[in-house]
């Protein structure tokens, strides 16, 4: 018997489920979850010692892997000068400075503490800027789990099958209005039925939580020009992206100005942290200075805004990008060519540093092209790989992540534990 059962076990008696987030307990791919008990570098080791070469990065945020030793080193001094104050601090203003250099759209920030937060404050202040209430979300997007972007959600909701949760207000989810992604059709659709209602439009610029999805060219351009025609705004919620496929975000690379941003997982460099940004006349709204209410006792928290800004001035060193892309799209590439040599239907998307796997021929640009995939095959996918020492999501619907400390060696590892796992795949 594993360590990591007998501590599932334990856990279920006191935490909902056995696990504080549902996509990590392992009921997208069947068997119960692995409890990990440390990480370096590229790498993760379970309570039974086994070591896992880790492409789930604390699912993006780890960007220079685990354990980074500035990043440690910032996190220790900071939590000896103290855990928390509740007054501001130097280090918040350092963060937002570092955060508006690279993204000149956020020319002020809101510092939150996860993503939820974020979006949510997101959507409120657009709300309370247009005087509108209806939102745009794309089918299979998530955007974290408030109420009103609860709706045809992806992530842990779309793994688990239950893609709108029960407890959401009939009431509340009317004012969401769902599009398809890579579908302008479908939106300028909903603006023509709705334009004078609705306040705005919340989309990720990759969507990574129905897998890795690209915007088609044209798709974001063609978002920004109806938000503009109809005096919406455009909400780019990059708390996945951002920093991560460029430094930049998805902003900087498709070349698209959002009206307001979310950013989160990066910016904290593996500890909670979410922001939500934009021009100053709009973030100028939020109190104290407008009317709009947002709060939170732990945001800007000192030791979270310490390894935020050690992440981010790591990220600024040349070539920093140009590396991490070149690595991922060697595990893509490696990772096709393995399959076709195996004779399975399989597809990659990649940008940046993050990845999907699909188990279809592809192209796969659109929700419905995701939910053609097989699972079941996915499932043997990764407990194959799993079992040679590979740690992808537990999911057929969560993007993969790679850390500027996965080296050649660990690329070629995994491409040839794949191929190995391709071999003896059921039909």
């Amino acid at each position: 018997m594993s360590r990591s059962h007998e501590a599932f076990v334990r856990a279920k008696k006191r935490i909902a489920g056995g696990v504080n987030s549902p996509v990590r307990a392992f009921k997208g791919v069947g068997g119960e979850p692995i409890f990990m008990e440390r990480g370096q570098g590229a790498y993760l080791w379970d309570l039974d010692g086994r070591r896992y070469i880790d492409f789930v990065g604390a699912w993006g945020p780890l960007i220079l892997g685990h354990a980074d030793p500035d990043v440690v080193r910032a996190v220790s001094e900071a939590a000896s000068r103290g855990l928390a104050f509740g007054a501001p601090t130097e280090l918040e203003t350092a963060l937002a400075d570092e955060i508006a250099t690279a993204m000149p759209s956020l020319e002020k920030v809101r510092f939150v503490s996860s993503g939820t937060e974020a979006t949510m404050t997101a959507i409120r202040l657009a709300r309370a800027v247009t005087g509108r209430d209806k939102i745009v979300k794309f089918e299979g997007g998530y955007h974290g789990h408030p109420d009103s972007l609860l709706v045809k959600a992806g992530s842990g909701a779309l793994t688990l099958g239950v893609p709108t949760s029960p407890g959401v207000p009939a009431a509340l989810a009317q004012h969401t209005l769902v599009a398809r992604f890579n579908d302008l059709e479908s939106v300028a659709a909903l603006f023509a039925q709705h334009g004078q209602d609705i306040a705005a439009v919340i989309v990720e610029p990759v969507a990574g939580n129905m897998n890795c999805v690209l915007p088609i060219p044209g798709f974001h351009e063609g978002l920004r020009g109806l938000c503009d025609r109809y005096k919406a705004l455009l909400i780019f919620d990059e708390v996945m992206t951002g920093f991560r496929v460029a430094r930049g975000g998805a902003q900087a690379l498709f070349g698209i100005r959002p009206d307001l941003t979310t950013l989160g997982k990066i910016i904290g460099g593996g500890l909670p942290v979410g922001a939500v940004g934009g021009p100053a006349r709009l973030m100028d709204r939020l109190l104290p200075d407008g009317d709009v209410f947002q709060a939170g006792t732990n945001s800007g928290n000192p030791v979270a805004m310490s390894a935020g800004l050690a992440t981010l001035k790591k990220l600024a060193a040349p070539g920093f990008y140009e590396a991490l892309g070149a690595r991922v799209r060697a595990l893509a590439e490696g990772l096709s060519g393995a399959a076709q040599r195996q004779g399975v239907s399989f597809t990659t998307n990649h940008i940046g540093g993050m990845f999907g796997l699909f188990f279809a021929a592809g192209p796969v640009t659109r929700y419905e092209h995701v939910m053609e995939c097989k699972v079941d095959r996915f499932r043997h996918f990764f407990h194959g790989l799993l079992a040679e020492g590979v740690y992808i999501a537990p999911s057929a619907y969560e993007a993969g992540f790679v850390s500027s400390t996965h080296m050649d060696q660990d690329i070629a590892a995994t491409v040839a534990a794949a191929e190995r796992v391709f071999a003896r795949l059921p039909d």
